[in-house]
């Protein structure tokens, strides 16, 4: 709703309505179970009609705090600046530089999708306290948000631009047969088997699910009870991941608008829409989490600067480009994303790492898998036999996929040089492999432990503004490894640097770089 003075609008009426639909559920969803506890202390109809009065009074004070935070609130996009006045005793002045602003994000959960409404989230990319460098419009109309974002972000077309604009991915619903191979799903079963019995426990008949599922299992052994409960987990985390899937990419799409913006579009039931200018990417990331590994995917991230995480909304993940897709797809959305021919996670030629970082894998691994069999044999030996077969159980087990991940934890770590990139790959369980601007590069962390003193090998940390802010090449030979962070980001580490010509026994000069303790 527009406002007569200076340009000022209000935020959608309609807020007062969402406000009064929550509080609504909220006061429904607790005034049940309390009517339920009340009945048994007096008649039925007066138990159901105190919750009703409390739960109107609820729902009136949650929207009349809504209608004055309306009242109080409006917006104005001026051609220098974007403001925000809010708050009734405690006011809050917000206001933008327009230039500074890096991102206009539009978010709809059902209802607001219901009634045409959306977040509208503008930041400037800059990290501070208190969220001073955001403006939340909570909400506005559809079409409000979309002209407050192509307004916010127009910028002038790149004539130079070698790659297309338009649709650079779209959604395959065959995707979705990487979700059951991901993480979430054994963390999803977990939890629905610690949801039945939390709200069991909540209307006190905990005991009675677990005589239910005892007597299901009165003749069974053990073992296959445990197997049948596993697998029955197993397959309620399936099915929770398919169904998280569904809900966060359904409706997928990555756009490159013209001026040089990405857009992410997706959602079933909240819609999001995530806007992040060129000029802010460093690079990508490729992770391919071990199960989706296995069925030759990856996810690309994007390594950026001034992504914000929403704390509202937990599962926008602000950086995901691309999810789990064909490693092929992948590789071409990298590609079509740093306007390359070929994605640099692809095109370098990785050095690989000495033996020592193998051996330091292999120990790391023995370590972990040793020590509960170690205390099971012990165990086994004071108390009961069985602990000593259980011991050699899960040493059969343990110990052999403990070293089958160290190993392959050593041959996926590799570093190099790929034009303007410089490329890092690590990992096992969570295999990565970033691809950073050079120029990116604000500087290099050296560390050094003891045992990797001994060994010869250090691990470098390139430290820049946008992703995480550091990413590591692990356990690279001491002189290889300076020696690349050196070509890597030239003039950066050379004042540390002390040059060393070795002689090989071939009798060729060989190039060494050391750095002063």
């Amino acid at each position: 709703m527009s406002s007569p003075q200076d340009g000022w609008r209000r935020l959608d009426r309609r807020t007062v309505l969402v406000t009064a639909l929550v509080m609504a559920g909220v006061a429904a969803g607790a005034g049940l179970p309390i009517a339920l506890g009340l009945a048994g202390a007096m008649p039925l109809w007066q138990a159901f009609g105190r919750v009703l009065a409390g739960a109107l009074l609820l729902i009136a004070a949650g929207t009349g705090a809504d209608y004055v935070r309306w009242r109080r609130t409006r917006y104005r996009i001026g051609p220098e600046r974007a403001e925000l006045h809010t708050g009734l005793l405690l006011v809050q002045r917000r206001s933008l530089a327009r230039e500074r602003i890096r991102s206009v994000d539009l978010t709809a959960n059902p209802l607001l999708r219901v009634l045409g409404l959306v977040k509208v989230r503008i930041g400037t990319g800059e990290h501070t306290a208190g969220g001073e460098s955001t403006v939340e419009l909570d909400p506005v109309s559809r079409a409000e948000g979309e002209r407050l974002r192509r307004e916010l972000l127009a910028r002038a077309a790149d004539p130079s631009g070698t790659h297309r604009e338009g649709t650079l991915a779209a959604l395959d619903p065959s995707w979705i047969r990487y979700a059951p191979v991901s993480f979430v799903a054994p963390l999803l079963g977990g939890a629905a088997v610690g949801g039945v019995m939390q709200v069991s426990e909540w209307f006190g008949a905990q005991g009675k699910v677990i005589d239910w599922v005892g007597d299901r299992f009165r003749d069974t052994p053990v073992v296959w009870m445990l197997v049948v409960l596993v697998v029955a987990a197993g397959v309620a985390g399936v099915v929770g991941a398919l169904g998280l899937w569904i809900e966060m990419w359904w409706n997928y799409r990555l756009e490159r608008e013209p001026g040089g913006t990405l857009r992410v579009r997706r959602g079933l039931f909240t819609a999001r829409s995530i806007s992040m200018e060129e000029r802010r990417l460093r690079g990508v990331e490729l992770v391919e989490p071990l199960g989706v590994r296995m069925f030759g995917a990856a996810r690309v991230d994007a390594v950026a600067t001034g992504l914000v995480k929403d704390d509202d909304d937990k599962h926008a993940d602000l950086t995901v480009l691309l999810p789990a897709a064909p490693r092929a797809m992948a590789d071409e959305v990298s590609a079509q994303v740093l306007r390359e021919t070929v994605t640099p996670t692809s095109a370098a030629r990785l050095t690989g790492h000495p033996r020592a970082a193998r051996t330091r894998r292999l120990r790391w691994a023995l370590a972990a898998s040793l020590p509960p069999v170690l205390v099971l044999a012990v165990l086994g030996a004071r108390v009961t036999s069985v602990l000593l077969y259980l011991a050699a159980a899960c040493a059969a087990v343990a110990v052999p996929i403990a070293v089958i991940l160290a190993l392959d934890a050593y041959r996926n770590l590799g570093h190099g040089i790929s034009g303007a990139y410089l490329v890092a790959r690590s990992g096992t369980v969570r295999r990565a492999t970033v691809a950073l601007q050079r120029s990116g590069v604000i500087g290099w962390t050296l560390k050094q432990s003891v045992f990797q003193r001994r060994a010869g090998v250090l691990t470098l940390t390139a430290t820049t503004a946008a992703g995480a802010g550091a990413y590591s090449v692990y356990d690279a030979a001491e002189g290889e490894g300076l020696a690349f962070a050196s070509e890597a980001v030239p003039g950066l580490l050379e004042p540390f640097l002390i040059r060393e010509e070795r002689t090989t026994g071939c009798g060729a000069a060989d190039d060494g770089a050391t750095i002063p303790v």
